[in-house]
């Protein structure tokens, strides 16, 4: 999901996609980022530039870096537990932004759906899918429940081969991971949400794009019906 920079503002936007890709859990709690050299390259920006957004990181408590043989920077930030408080205590200006990004979401997934399921997979990729969803069926707490669905869904994204793509999906999962942390964590939810991810598997190794953008459709108006329910 990191992808290069645009515009003259480097530094902010390598803190902006760095923390976001570990808020999400594409870098989970105890994982190593990347090293300095091929982290600057992904972003393409100067090792400098980089070395400021890390510090950043660290000031923020995201992450820590050792130095020496054997060091790097490894994730310390806890992963979120969703609570029902949360929600109370959102703005109605900010929910109508998050029923906005519901609405977007609806347009965007699927599309990234269908294109991964028009798109030739090799072995590594269905592997990079079929793990995706696993480790959202073997989270057992629910703060790496939700991490991993949002890996799951930007892994969608990225085998569609289309980078604004995953920003698009990004952008929308950053969001959607502040709503869902914002209810509670309902049983039934996360069964009828992970029998949607397998029949989305199936749809994209098979080849079915209209089969798999279908799918997505009623996963992303699942979750939105029960997010406008439970956070208004």
């Amino acid at each position: 999901m990191l992808r290069p920079v645009r515009g003259h503002h480097a530094f902010e936007a390598c803190v902006e996609q760095l923390a976001t890709a570990i808020r999400l859990g594409v870098y989970p709690l105890g994982s190593a980022l990347p090293p300095e050299r091929e982290l600057a390259a992904m972003l393409h920006v100067s090792r400098a530039t980089l070395r400021e957004a890390m510090a950043a990181l660290r000031e923020a408590g995201l992450v820590e870096t050792t130095r020496g043989r054997g060091g790097g920077t490894v994730v310390t930030l806890k992963p979120r537990t969703p609570s029902a408080r949360a929600a109370a205590r959102i703005s109605a200006r900010r929910r109508r932004e998050w029923l906005d990004a519901l609405e977007f979401r609806r347009i965007v997934e699927p599309g990234a759906a269908y294109l991964a399921a028009s798109a030739t997979l090799g072995d590594e990729q269905r592997g990079q899918l079929e793990r995706a969803h696993a480790e959202v069926a073997a989270a057992s707490k629910p703060a790496e429940h939700r991490q991993a669905d949002s890996r799951f869904h930007l892994t969608i994204a990225a085998l569609s081969g289309s980078s604004r793509t995953v920003e698009a999906v990004t952008s929308v999962q950053a969001t959607l991971h502040e709503m869902l942390l914002a209810i509670p964590v309902l049983g039934t939810n996360i069964a009828h949400s992970d029998r949607q991810h397998g029949a989305l598997v199936r749809a994209i190794e098979a080849g079915n794009a209209e089969r798999a953008r279908k799918t997505m459709e009623q996963h992303c108006d699942d979750t939105a019906a029960l997010l406008r329910g439970l956070v208004g």
